[in-house]
This record gives C-alpha cells, sequence and structure tokens, in this order.
C-alpha cells in the first residue's frame, strides 16, 4: 500500500474557499440548482436513445456484415458519451440532489462494461484526491511496461517508440476494463491508499451479475441471434471496444498528460507540499474550452480544471463557472493550464510520449558515450 500523503503547505488554502464561495454566489444570484437542469436531462435522453436504437439495429435490422461493423463502431462511442455524459456525473453524486437518481443512472455504467463501485474507488475517491502523483494516482497507469509518462518509471526499449503506438494502446483499455481491470482492482489489497479488502457483500454479487448480464447483451445474444460467423463477431466485439477505448482513453490523457501539468513527488516526509486545490490546478488542463461539440458529447471533460476542484457540481455547468475559476486562479497566481482545441492537446500529449520516450533514450546514450573522468 503507497505511503500515506497528505497536502501540508496552506500558502494557497484561501484560493479555494475564495473560489468555491464565488461559484456558490453565482448559483445564488442565478437561482440555479447545481445539479442536472432541462439541457442536461435532454442530453441523457440523447444518449441513451441512441445508445438504445443502434443495439437494436445490430442485432434485429437484418443488415450487412460491414454495416453491422460500422454500427459498431458507433455504438462504441456512444458508450463512452454515456460514461462522459450520464455515468460520470451520478457516480459523483453531480447528476442529481437525489442520491436515487445518482445511483439508477449510475448502474447503465454497468451496461457499457464497467463496474461502477470500482470506478468510484479509483476515480472518485483515489485520482481526485492524489492527481499526477506517481504511485498514488493509478490513472497514470495507462499501459504499464509499455507507456512511460512520469521520470520515474523504469526506462525500456520499447519506451523509444512509445510515441508511434501509445495512442493505438488507448484502444484497449475499454476492453481491458469489460475483461480484466475490474476484477484485478477488486481483489487487490488496495487501491492508491483505499483499503479493498472489506468490500460491501451484495458488491460481490454486483460485480459478477452484471458483468454476466453484459456477457449475455454483448457476446451471447448477438451470437445467437446473428447470421455471422464467430470471427465476424468477434471483429465487430473488438471494433466496439477499439472506438470507445480510443475516444475514453484520449478524452482522460489530454486532461493530466500534456505538456506544463505536473507530476508531483512527495517530500522526504511523504508529504505534498502545496494545498490540495492548488494541485488540482498544476496537474490539470481543459481541452477546447470553447467548443460546443467538446461540451455536448465530452460530458465536460474537456473543463477537467472546473471538474476537479467541484466534481458535484453537474458539468452542464462548467461553462458558466470557468470564467469565475479562471479570475480566481490568476489572482492568487496559480496556473489555468488549456490547450485551445482538441488537436492541440493531442500533440502536446504526443510530445509528452515522445520525451519521455525516444528523447530520454537519446540523452542517456549520448550520456553513456561521453568519456569517463576519475
Amino acid at each position: 500500500m503507497p505511503q500515506k500523503l497528505r497536502f501540508i503547505n496552506n500558502a494557497h488554502a484561501a484560493f479555494f474557499s475564495t473560489t468555491r464561495l464565488r461559484v456558490d454566489t453565482y448559483f445564488k444570484e442565478h437561482s440555479l440548482s447545481k445539479h442536472a437542469n432541462t439541457a442536461m436531462w435532454g442530453k441523457t435522453i440523447f444518449f441513451l436513445a441512441s445508445f438504445v436504437s443502434v443495439y437494436l439495429l445490430i442485432l434485429l435490422g437484418d443488415l450487412p456484415v460491414p454495416a453491422m461493423a460500422a454500427l459498431g463502431v458507433l455504438l462504441g462511442v456512444l458508450s463512452a458519451c454515456i460514461g462522459f455524459n450520464i455515468c460520470h456525473d451520478a457516480i459523483h453524486g453531480a447528476f442529481s440532489s437525489d442520491r436515487r437518481v445518482n445511483k439508477t443512472l449510475g448502474l447503465i455504467f454497468n451496461f457499457i462494461g464497467a463496474n461502477p463501485y470500482v470506478w468510484s474507488i479509483t476515480h472518485n475517491q483515489v485520482h481526485h484526491t492524489y492527481t499526477n502523483i506517481p504511485g498514488h494516482d493509478e490513472d497514470l497507469e495507462i499501459a504499464p511496461g509499455l507507456v512511460r509518462i512520469t521520470e520515474d518509471e523504469p526506462l525500456s526499449k520499447m519506451h523509444r517508440y512509445q510515441h508511434l503506438y501509445g495512442l493505438a494502446l488507448y484502444g484497449l483499455a475499454s476492453l481491458s476494463w469489460v475483461l480484466r481491470k475490474d476484477y484485478v482492482k477488486f481483489f487487490q489489497k488496495s487501491i492508491g491508499q483505499v483499503p479493498t479488502l472489506n468490500h460491501p457483500r451484495k458488491e460481490y454479487f454486483n460485480l459478477f451479475f452484471y458483468k454476466a448480464v453484459y456477457y449475455g447483451l454483448f457476446i451471447a445474444l448477438p451470437l445467437v441471434v446473428l447470421d455471422v460467423t464467430w470471427w465476424q463477431f468477434a471483429l465487430g466485439f473488438l471494433l466496439m471496444h477499439f472506438a470507445e477505448g480510443m475516444v475514453l482513453g484520449s478524452v482522460f490523457q489530454l486532461a493530466h498528460v500534456v505538456e506544463g501539468t505536473s507530476f508531483p513527488e512527495p517530500n522526504l516526509e511523504g508529504n505534498i507540499e502545496e494545498s490540495w486545490a492548488a494541485h488540482q490546478m498544476q496537474t490539470t488542463a481543459n481541452f477546447a474550452p470553447r467548443s460546443a461539440f467538446a461540451a455536448f458529447f465530452c460530458g465536460g471533460l474537456n473543463r477537467q480544471i472546473e471538474h476537479h476542484l467541484f466534481p458535484k457540481i453537474c458539468h452542464i455547468h462548467y461553462p458558466a463557472i470557468s470564467g469565475i475559476v479562471q479570475e480566481t486562479a490568476l489572482e492568487f497566481g496559480l496556473p489555468y493550464l488549456e490547450n485551445k482545441s482538441f488537436l492541440m492537446a493531442l500533440r502536446s500529449h504526443h510530445r509528452l510520449l515522445l520525451r519521455f520516450g525516444k528523447e530520454e533514450h537519446e540523452k542517456r546514450e549520448e550520456l553513456s558515450r561521453q568519456p569517463a573522468f576519475s
């Protein structure tokens, strides 16, 4: 289990209290709820209806195999969008003030292949607290041994080429969730600093029951209903998950693993010498913040700064409060990191892969060629 960490520097402590006060004032002055509004419910209906329609069209549409493959890709993209827009907010308790509504919508996570209980630990508790801290934030474990994104990770020969294959590996993220990751995380002794030896009994049932339901809906039933060969089905299944994984992996990495974000190490006492909120500002970046397309489909995850500071506010409100957050950050001398477009963020992430892979190899090779002096 990683060493217990604390955020001990209170120099920026007033930043968060000031930002929170100003955000609260905004909602009060405009008589707004911090939870879902009509537009948010409209998005929810759109994505759920689209997902169910595409799924049924694949099963019952009697379409040519290429058309079903294309719909499988679309189903994967819609799965990611449901995760971003509905389940993510619900599991954070941000979608509704009613816990029952959040619980019900969070259950949908099971039908895109992931376990909401495991996610609530790995994401809500661990990632949101120890963002970008190596050895503590398990979201940095993109593909252990294959992708290197911090200086403390061992450097292997493969990392020389990670800028070429790294993005493609993100396509395996969804498949890993469905077949491996949830089981591994559930039965670990701890996730980050959170002990996981005493899960509620119902969560054991939920893990295996909903995985079985997912396998039934997306493997067994299609094999029975569809007039395709096993390899055609397997290809379609992989295409669906590759599309879902590429969307999920890309969006999450562009928020924390880009140039400008930090990967702080604990001090000798095992503490982070910064306040928690300032730490979030230093380790998180927005991308395409003024893109209506990104805001609609990414569920506010293009505004990760606002999300990390206020995870219990529905993402539909992030554009409105972003000006408050940015202005307050500048007032307190804190960074407000953002890439103006998705492409700019992707290029920044690519350069980081290059830096920790090929460029680090070349640097070490150059040092090894220098004569040693005694």
